[in-house]
């Protein structure tokens, strides 16, 4: 099972690795299903932190592990009415690189807080990351493909999050887990850099 289990992780690594950044250019987005699906799955600073979501969750087990990870797209949905409609959220780029940030540094200090805490903290992240995707919703041919296609995709990145989360069963696996953490906190200064 270690073996798989590493497997798992390195192929997850890989597929991250091996994809471009382009997320909030707002070039190419002709609408539709596999232009939502991709705008998470291609924009670093929401893969970043997708998986930071799914791999907190998992650090903090039951329930943490399955309701962060539902949190995150119902409030997310909300954030991408809001900007579909116009209401403007101050400082979205610079919410979206916090997001990495905090969140890294949470995995990475291993903080674990009641879980309503950690459900509104990753609440908040999600307004950001959904009113990203609604500003772009209405340029979409069809803003309801979109919406399902960016809703699945961020469900499968903190998939990918849960499932590296699972390291945490092999020796030092909560080390590795806390030192992506770190990681993931860095990519988002690093966002955050590019956000200001």
């Amino acid at each position: 099972m270690p073996n798989l289990l590493r497997r798992a992780a390195l192929g997850l690594a890989l597929f991250a690795v091996a994809l471009p950044a382009a997320a909030h250019t707002g070039e190419g987005l002709a609408g539709g299903f596999v232009s939502g699906f991709k705008h998470p799955i291609l924009g670093w600073d929401h893969v970043a932190a997708m998986v930071a979501v799914g791999l907190w969750g998992a650090f903090l087990g039951r329930p943490a592990i399955w309701v962060l990870p539902i949190v995150f797209p119902l409030i997310m949905a909300g954030g991408a009415v809001l900007g579909v409609l116009g209401v403007p959220i101050p400082a979205v780029e610079t919410g979206i690189a916090a997001s990495a940030i905090v969140l890294g540094v949470l995995i990475a200090i291993a903080a674990k807080p009641p879980l309503w805490t950690s459900a509104v903290i990753v609440g908040i992240f999600a307004i950001f990351h959904g009113h990203a995707h609604g500003t772009e919703l209405p340029e979409a041919a069809n803003p309801a493909a979109y919406a399902v296609g960016f809703v699945i995709a961020t469900g499968l990145l903190h998939l990918a999050g849960i499932l590296l989360g699972l390291l945490i069963a092999l020796p030092r696996g909560s080390l590795v887990i806390r030192g992506g953490g770190g990681l993931i906190a860095l990519a988002g200064l690093g966002f955050l850099t590019g956000a200001l």
